[in-house]
């Protein structure tokens, strides 16, 4: 083993570590929305998310760049991963006011199976046996979640068109990670974010109550600091590596839902969980051996 093959898992493990504590937290901010959702229409809440992000992100990075608290270069790769992110979000929002919180993100997952065909694509990443073992799992374990044979509900389409443009946001992620500094990324994507989703805020605005204030002000801290730490792991590991933690939103998702909704998760929903972390683990081992 070579030493910098060595010295490359320490920062692998950096990433991995940054980007499971990134999935674990968005599925709270994932509960305030469902339940901001009920008296809110999900475009709006959407938008609020961007915007209470934006109070948030925005005097810190003018704090520590100033001025030049935006990225100056691949000015195309930080609109594009925006735009797909609040396609991305704007749609499982719709999802979740209208299925349970584990339904949603079962479908969402195809996010990371797509993400790690478009990495061998648009990053060059090599797709060995173990990966395509990996993926095989993740299918097949979505589709015992989703049950095809039975009805599909709208929730689920919505889902699965969010994890589309999920898929399509992680691969912009690595390309916009590459030599610019985190802050200056998030500060881009909640300003440019915003912009993006103020139209159809309009369209469905409404007047939070002062004792909604507060969810929306916690949505806003728990996604700047869930997105960031996901930036940053970009920058220690490989999007194909990383991609298989998002499953790790299905634990938090399923807890928040039973938590805070009575949500019960069925038992193939399980199932299916533990054939897609089986995947999960094949890239992780892949990693240890090669």
């Amino acid at each position: 083993m070579s030493i910098q093959r060595t010295l490359q898992y320490p920062a692998q493990g950096v990433g991995l570590a940054l980007m499971a504590a990134a999935m674990l937290l968005i599925p709270f901010v994932d509960g305030l929305a469902k339940y901001l959702s009920e008296t809110h229409s999900p475009l709006y809440v959407s938008w609020a998310r961007y915007a209470a992000a934006s109070l948030v992100v925005v005097p810190i990075a003018l704090a520590v760049h100033g001025r030049r608290c935006l990225p100056t270069e691949n000015l195309g790769a930080h609109f594009n991963r925006t735009l797909f992110l609040v396609i991305a979000m704007t749609l499982y929002f719709v999802a979740l006011s209208k299925v349970q919180m584990a339904s949603a993100i079962t479908a969402y997952f195809v996010g990371p199976i797509i993400t790690a065909v478009l990495a061998v694509i648009f990053l060059n990443e090599r797709l060995t046996p173990r990966k395509i073992m990996a993926l095989v799992c993740g299918f097949v374990g979505t589709l015992i979640i989703l049950d095809p044979a039975g009805e599909i509900e709208p929730g689920i389409i919505y889902a699965l068109g969010s994890g589309l443009f999920f898929a399509f946001y992680l691969i912009a992620t690595r390309l916009a990670s590459k030599n610019n500094d985190p802050l200056k990324t998030l500060t881009f994507q909640c300003l440019v974010g915003s912009l993006i989703l103020t139209p159809q805020a309009i369209w469905a605005w409404s007047v939070p109550q002062l004792s909604e204030l507060l969810f929306f002000a916690a949505i806003g801290v728990l996604s700047s600091l869930s997105h960031l730490l996901s930036i940053q792991a970009f920058r220690y590991a490989e999007a194909s590596l990383l991609a298989p933690l998002v499953y790790l939103e299905l634990i938090a998702a399923a807890a928040v839902g039973y938590l805070f909704f009575d949500e019960v998760p069925a038992l193939m929903l399980w199932v299916g969980a533990a054939v897609i972390m089986a995947g999960g683990v094949l890239l992780l081992n892949e990693r240890r051996s090669s």
